[in-house]
């Protein structure tokens, strides 16, 4: 069987090796030129594509017509989509022979849309998972070909779930593909309106409001905690990045009201701590002063000031 493949990032080069191991013949791979002020943490799928001799191009425009005229020209039997930034046209997706299909990393019909795995952890879900479903020109909205769940621990890092996810997504296409490469491709419902669907995210949406509870400031850390942009605030003209926090028990909770009042941020036996809008303490495990580590100890002139 003969593929174009839409790929960049983890995904793309896990489930690009996935698919070579299968036997599946890759003529052409359309990826994304890495961005200069983008924190590229995530393996190359160019450099697969070098080393295994798979023609791989960068176009800027997924509706051009000299990419179109590409995909055509291979006569794919499949088109794959792995964590590729843009939607493809419906001229594309009409192309291969056998469908086009995307690998998403939601248990869909749930978080559709952009940056799923962050939307999850940012509501406190305690599973997600990888679903490889049909491409239609909606987002995220053909039928479900196959999943598999992950769970979310309670103080996992978006980062943390995304490399479980990489491993659902290598996993679930590694299962389906003999059923799909013999023409028994499963086709299951994606009931939308049993979903939800979001948007992309940006920095600012990271600014920490300590009036909301702890849960939701410990949730928010953990959702854009880097290599994502980080939960921050600013204080005498620096950016305070939070990386790392953790839930107090509510054991502690009368000591260290007892100690300390009302205070927003105290130390206390060498941890420091944060008080939240509904009364809740996170103890705060990890900082950054504009976008450098540094010291739990440097904090102390921000409390001063």
């Amino acid at each position: 069987m003969n593929a174009v493949v839409f790929a960049y990032h983890d995904v793309g080069l896990r489930c690009l090796k996935v698919l070579l191991a299968r036997g599946v013949r890759v003529s052409l791979v359309v990826s994304h030129e890495d961005s200069p002020g983008e924190n590229i943490w995530f393996g190359s799928v160019a450099q697969l594509c070098r080393e295994a001799g798979i023609t791989c191009i960068t176009p800027s425009d997924p509706k051009s017509p000299q990419l179109l005229a590409q995909v055509q020209a291979v006569q794919p039997d499949f088109i794959f989509s792995f964590y590729y930034r843009h939607m493809l046209p419906q001229e594309i997706l009409s192309t291969p022979k056998h469908g086009a299909f995307n690998m998403h990393g939601s248990l869909l019909p749930k978080y559709r849309g952009r940056v799923p795995i962050n939307w999850a952890v940012l509501h406190g879900e305690t599973e997600t998972g990888a679903t490889l479903h049909e491409m239609t020109v909606k987002p995220d909205a053909g039928a479900i070909v196959g999943q598999t769940s992950v769970p979310i621990l309670p103080d996992d890092t978006a980062h943390e779930v995304f490399a479980k996810v990489v491993v659902a997504a290598e996993q679930t296409l590694w299962s389906v593909l003999p059923a799909m490469l013999s023409g028994r491709t499963p086709r299951l419902p994606n009931d939308l309106a049993a979903g939800s669907y979001f948007g992309g995210r940006k920095p600012e949406d990271g600014r920490i409001d300590w009036r909301r509870t702890g849960r939701e400031v410990h949730n928010l850390v953990r959702a854009v905690a880097p290599p994502y942009p980080g939960a921050f605030e600013e204080i005498a003209g620096d950016k305070i990045t939070v990386t790392r926090t953790r839930l107090v028990a509510p054991a502690a909770h009368p000591a260290l009201q007892k100690a300390h009042g009302m205070q927003d941020k105290f130390f206390e036996g060498g941890k420091l701590y944060a008080r939240c809008g509904d009364g809740n303490f996170l103890q705060i495990l990890g900082i950054q002063i504009n976008d450098q580590d540094a010291s739990l100890n440097n904090y102390l002139k921000y409390m001063a000031s």
